[in-house]
């Protein structure tokens, strides 16, 4: 087969998202609108990978910096994007063409993030095959929290009483309409306890939610008229990722946060067949947080992993 490999433009746009509708690892963070909300903090090179009669096997979503390829930096992962036909022959021959590619731009180092297997349509691990040909190192492992929602779960003693107390208290556990309506909350707690901010601002965030209503949901505990517990989950058809989570001191009280994660658990679960926590690491995964993970196991999450590699272009 012959590859070819061109850079996106934008002219190129609805071929691209038009593609990744049918690819066996999609996810909607990497459709252009997604992506292209915080274009201006990072220099793009996503690529286009073509082969016989100029049809495209694969997406690579990319941007670079001082010399090197990462996939991608401003996604929480992003590998190749594949056509459900593609061999593992085929993979391994993108990878030759994408180092001869990237060395035609002075680049002498992949950054890869593996797309986590709970996000495969259909089995999707060519790369890894490939990364492992091409003396790829593994340079962190971050480890998240899923429940397999649609084989059943189990809470522990602890969270059924949290969830009891919460409703005893007279919480109210909703979707929000507009994320931005529970971002005075996520502020606070993220500043409080790690001394952070989130990754998306007011308009941003509901930016995105108007682009992607479907995949893209906020809830909120509240106590009389008050906000104490918020989320908001990224979602495909079967992964529903809590992107953020927080509740305040008066929602601890109450336990607030054990009763909006059992109701968003619920709510998944009509159309997910996993819930995913999202990691509990620190220091690019050598320090986990391991009252923030018990917390998760809690719930009957175990673990995924997610793998970054480096690839060293001679």
């Amino acid at each position: 087969m012959s590859i070819q490999i061109v850079k996106y433009t934008d002219e190129k746009k609805e071929a691209w998202n038009d593609f990744l509708l049918s690819c066996k690892n999609y996810h909607f963070m990497f459709n252009r609108d997604f992506m292209e909300y915080h274009s201006d903090r990072f220099n793009d090179l996503s690529l286009i990978i073509k082969g016989d009669k100029d049809k495209i096997l694969a997406l690579l979503p990319g941007n670079i910096s001082e010399n090197i390829f990462y996939s991608h930096q401003g996604l929480t992962f992003g590998g190749l994007l594949m056509d459900k036909n593609i061999h593992a022959v085929d993979v391994l021959e993108i990878f030759e063409e994408l180092k001869k590619f990237l060395k035609s731009y002075n680049i002498d180092k992949i950054i890869y993030k593996c797309i986590p297997v709970i996000y495969h349509q259909y089995p999707a691990q060519e790369d890894l095959y490939a990364l492992f040909r091409n003396e790829a190192k593994l340079i962190r492992r971050d480890i998240s929290s899923s429940i397999r929602i649609s084989d059943g779960y189990k809470y522990s003693k602890g969270r059924k009483w949290g969830i009891n107390k919460a409703k005893k208290e007279g919480v109210i556990c909703k979707e929000i309409n507009k994320p931005s309506e529970i971002w005075a909350l996520i502020r606070e707690v993220l500043a409080a306890h790690h001394d952070t901010k989130p990754i998306h601002n007011e308009a941003e965030i509901d930016y995105l939610k108007e682009k992607f209503p479907k995949n893209i949901k906020a809830y909120a505990a509240i106590l009389g008229q008050e906000i104490v517990s918020a989320s908001v989950t990224f979602e495909t058809d079967e992964v529903v990722h809590t992107q953020y989570l927080a509740c305040n001191q008066a929602g601890r009280d109450i336990c607030a946060l054990d009763m909006l994660i059992d109701f968003m658990i619920s709510e998944s679960s009509k159309h997910a067949k996993t819930f995913d926590f999202g990691i509990s690491n620190e220091d690019n995964g050598k320090y986990l947080n391991s009252g923030l993970i018990s917390q998760k196991e809690s719930f009957g999450a175990r673990a995924i992993v997610h793998d970054f590699y480096s690839v060293d272009i001679l």
